[in-house]
């Protein structure tokens, strides 16, 4: 029988490093875990006692759009956001506007996405068209991956800047799970951010923080002050899109670019 090769003290030590960073990552999780826990009851109970006002949930095609009891972090926005909590790509003159209220966890934008998105970037990129994305927690009753998601790219966008973000925006939409889970965990958003650009060391305290929960609820309370009560909502050049299929709503976004038409 062959003898077990013994490992070298660099390797025992760079596996004892492995173990640790593992563990770490767990502590830090369960904490996280631990303080939403917390949160939650705290608001449950100011509820109870009509210090926080009503929770609206609004039922639209099976979706509930919830006014969000507010996080107890400051709304403060990502460096390179509009004042619109979004995110704008293109030409400020180009000849077409373009707004998307979605959400990443959501099915319908998640095959809007799909249909139009090669196409939507070829017109960015021709010029033909400016296009401001507006992450909002549409499905946060659904899972926690809703704000999760939005989060993220709010630390993307900031650390490492808008040709990023709208990188890891159409790697969220790819890597899209289904609404009912399985959903990526922190690590699994942390790579994909990593996969966007965006340096590990710069993202992952914002992600597994949740560093601009506040900036994410405030932007869903804008959505709602705009009578945004579904996703994908559409405005193109200040109105809204009214296409019934996803087909329709592509060929209205598209219309008037090289990409009219498109399958």
């Amino acid at each position: 029988m062959a003898q077990k090769k013994s490992r070298t003290p660099e390797e025992k030590a760079a596996a004892q490093a492995r173990r640790e960073q593992r563990q770490s990552r767990n502590e830090r999780a369960k904490a996280l875990a631990e303080e939403r826990r917390k949160a939650a009851k705290r608001k449950q109970q100011m509820s109870r006692f009509g210090i926080v006002a009503a929770v609206l949930v609004l039922l639209v095609g099976g979706y509930f759009l919830v006014t969000n009891l507010g996080s107890d972090k400051p709304d403060t926005a990502p460096q390179g956001a509009s004042a619109s909590y979004g995110l704008v790509v293109g030409e400020d003159d180009a000849p077409k506007s373009i707004v998307i209220y979605e959400d990443f966890l959501c099915p319908f934008c998640g095959q809007l996405e799909a249909t139009v998105g090669d196409q939507l970037n070829a017109a960015i990129e021709a010029g033909e068209v400016k296009v401001e994305y507006r992450p909002i927690p549409f499905l946060s009753r659904v899972s926690d991956y809703s704000p999760e998601a939005a989060n993220a790219f709010a630390v993307v966008l900031n650390e490492s800047g808008p040709e990023v973000a709208k990188e890891f925006h159409d790697l969220l939409y790819a890597n899209q799970p289904e609404e009912r889970g399985p959903y990526p965990s922190t690590d699994d958003i942390v790579d994909l951010a990593v996969e966007a650009g965006a340096t590990e060391a710069d993202v992952r305290p914002g992600i597994e923080d949740m560093a601009f929960e506040g900036w994410v609820d405030a932007a869903a309370d804008a959505a709602g002050k705009a009578d945004v009560t579904a996703t994908p909502t559409v405005l193109i050049d200040g109105q809204r899109a009214t296409g019934q299929t996803m087909q329709d709503l592509a060929n209205e976004i598209l219309a008037g670019t090289g990409g009219a038409g498109g399958s």
